[in-house]
């Protein structure tokens, strides 16, 4: 496991393996900034209920949100949320959508089973199969177009482990994990409950790179590990010529990075249209 963690890791103290990770406790306003978000996208949801809570699994999250555009056959971003596997749903995000919408995408949003009801591993299983379900059943909700994945954070590090399924086209992770390896002696294990196996499938850096173009985005203003796990993926991918850019996002911490896969003209919703 040495081979995959930062020089010196496990001889740092345990509260500086924890700090390296908490991205709430790194963030000024952070609780301010998640009521916004979450009041955000309950709004949202109201205001669009048309193809909410959709079954793609037997799980209690195993549901889409669907936000089909006019246009079927208009591109769809497919959202996946943060939260270290552990917190945070569908909803809270919703409002993620008035991005690419305001372009003309559709866009869905699948939730997933959280740790520690399941492991990682199954977490990405449960990705795979929304995936899936999407592909077969799109076109019943007004989705028939390319689909490019997102996600933010636990997400962006799901995105990178769906990139092969074959009904994407092309992605974008923000603020990702993509070596799961270093958690393991953090407080996040303490649910994660990471297992060997989970960590060498799970870790994105150790399995053969997608060829499909893929984004790798981060704030400038994370924690230095977030910046390094993305950073690191990167050469990993440019090294096995996979094409993708790298766009450190200026003055943007964990939290405030949001916002640019948000607003109609953010930085990152700019990048995202040019990959179809």
């Amino acid at each position: 496991m040495s081979a995959h963690l930062p020089a010196g890791w496990l001889e740092l103290p345990q509260s500086e393996r924890d700090a390296a990770y908490n991205n709430a406790a790194a963030t000024t306003g952070r609780d301010a900034i998640v009521a916004k978000r979450d009041a955000d996208g309950l709004a949202y949801r109201a205001a669009n209920p048309a193809h909410l809570d959709i079954p793609y699994g037997p799980g209690e999250r195993n549901k889409w949100d669907l936000y089909p555009a006019s246009e079927p056959g208009a591109p769809c971003m497919v959202f996946i949320h943060g939260g270290f596997w552990q917190y945070n749903s569908r909803e809270n995000f919703a409002a993620v959508a008035t991005g690419a919408r305001a372009h003309g995408w559709s866009v869905a949003m699948p939730g997933y089973t959280l740790a520690p009801a399941i492991s990682l591993s199954g977490i990405i299983g449960e990705l795979h199969t929304a995936l899936d379900w999407l592909a077969a059943n799109g076109k019943t909700h007004g989705i028939t177009g390319k689909i490019v994945l997102t996600g933010w954070s636990a997400g962006g590090h799901l995105v990178a482990t769906a990139m092969d399924h074959p009904s994407v086209v092309a992605g974008m992770a923000v603020s990702g994990i993509y070596e799961v390896a270093p958690l393991q002696s953090t407080y996040i294990n303490e649910l994660l409950k990471l297992s060997d196996a989970d960590m060498f499938a799970g870790s994105p850096i150790r399995q053969p790179p997608s060829r499909k173009e893929l984004i790798l985005a981060y704030g400038t203003k994370e924690l230095p590990e977030m910046g390094r796990q993305t950073r690191s993926y990167h050469t990993y991918r440019s090294e096995h010529h996979c094409p993708g850019a790298l766009i450190p996002v200026a003055g943007a911490d964990h939290f405030r990075i949001l916002p640019e896969m948000q607003e109609p003209g953010g930085v990152l919703v700019k990048a995202m249209m040019g990959l179809v």
